[in-house]
């Protein structure tokens, strides 16, 4: 068991490192990906909204559009936390370190449990998901 994890996310892919000691480097051991969140807006929609034609005020749409690439974030944002979750309840990590885009970052705040919540050590804004272990670990505090 780590005791630390630090948690590497965009709206398509996160990664679960975990660093053995407060000072040791980081070592992935899981990569979750939403490949659907890579797509285009016109390959998540299959159908416009309806639209409604009468004499006395033209033309206008049903309903509000919301975006599919923003309810695909939000799906995956709530992977990720439930998958977080699971892991802090077997005893899997004691301290998280979450680092993702920053729209990203607001939806794992508003998707993570309150468990989760009180174990969050630090969170950085900032979109470095592709990067590899050794930079990621650069941009963290020298101490975890």
């Amino acid at each position: 068991m780590s005791d630390i994890w630090v948690t590497v996310a965009d709206s398509s892919r996160a990664r679960i490192f975990k660093a053995d000691s407060s000072s040791s480097p980081l070592e992935e051991i899981q990569t979750l990906a939403h490949p659907a969140a890579r797509l285009h807006e016109g390959d998540l929609t299959t159908d416009r909204s309806g639209r409604d034609t009468n004499s006395t005020s033209g033309s206008h749409g049903f309903g509000a559009e919301t975006e599919a690439k923003d309810e695909e974030a939000a799906r995956f944002a709530s992977l990720v936390c439930s998958t977080l979750e699971a892991a802090h309840q077997k005893g899997r990590f004691n301290k998280l370190y979450l680092v993702a885009a920053p729209s990203f970052l607001g939806l794992l705040r508003k998707y993570r449990s309150n468990n989760v919540k009180q174990v969050v050590a630090e969170e950085l804004s900032k979109n470095i998901a592709t990067l590899d272990a050794k930079t990621i670990r650069s941009h963290l505090p020298e101490f975890l």
